[in-house]
């Protein structure tokens, strides 16, 4: 595996939380990095065990890191465990402006157990490891409204698969390809290679069919509505949840 290049802000913020304990999982654009997509973020995205000894452990890390909280809501599990985001922003020296977003609930995923369980391990080198979110669980969570998510999310799983030797293609790989590439050209090939595997998954992703027919138009039209599908189920999600912030947004004002 090549060295991963982390900046020193995002490596202060990860070195706190291990210092401290946190039981945390990297997700978001710096996870992205690591797994081999790139992209340059700010921000270190992390979901957090939402236990109250675990958050009293990322409360110590966020003193260290001299962070405050920015907008609603405030740094409580109640809040954590609805599924909502809690903000921060660094001014520590070595961290300074650098904001971190940290969930414990997030759509389409599992509990953290689970997460932790199937999480994936990084030695960046002596000094720090990281703990950051599985491919396959990454891959969901950037499944949102977001426009910029869709990009990278494609970039993602072209890393996957472009880094993937043919000694490490398992059946499980190629089922995670199928049922996840974004790339129409990839998915004719992996179901032209694999057409046992990809008729099999052909029911619960239907536009393998049009791969394993090679009509192209046809995947990328596939591919168009799946995403439209996930934004509409995004929004749906976030809309009680954006209710219940503007609340506490008009509860501070009064």
């Amino acid at each position: 595996m090549e060295a991963v290049l982390i900046p020193s802000p995002i490596r202060k913020v990860l070195s706190s939380m291990q210092k401290n304990g946190v039981k945390s999982l990297l997700m978001g654009g710096q996870a992205c990095v690591i797994y081999g997509a790139a992209e340059f973020s700010r921000d270190t995205d992390l979901a957090l065990l939402s236990e109250q000894s675990n958050l009293s452990k990322f409360e110590r890390a966020i003193s260290e890191l001299q962070a405050e909280r920015i907008a609603v809501p405030p740094f409580e599990k109640v809040f954590l465990d609805a599924g909502l985001a809690v903000h921060f922003r660094c001014h520590d020296p070595s961290a300074s402006g650098l904001r971190i977003d940290v969930m414990t609930k997030m759509r389409g995923l599992p509990s953290f157990e689970l997460l932790w369980q199937r999480r994936t391990t990084r030695v960046l080198d002596a000094e720090l490891t990281v703990d950051l979110l599985s491919l396959p669980d990454l891959v969901q969570s950037k499944k949102t409204q977001r426009d910029k998510d869709w990009p990278m999310l494609r970039r993602l799983l072209e890393a996957d698969y472009f880094s993937t030797t043919p000694e490490q293609v398992a059946e499980e790989k190629v089922r995670f390809w199928l049922r996840e590439l974004r790339t129409p050209e990839l998915l004719v090939q992996v179901a032209a290679q694999y057409r046992r595997i990809a008729e099999s998954l052909s029911e619960a992703r239907s536009l393998i069919q049009a791969a394993l027919a090679r009509d192209r138009s046809a995947v990328e039209q596939g591919l168009q509505q799946e995403m439209k599908h996930e934004i509409i189920l995004d929004r749906e999600y976030w809309a009680p949840l954006k209710r219940q912030l503007e609340q506490l947004r008009r509860s501070l004002r009064d």
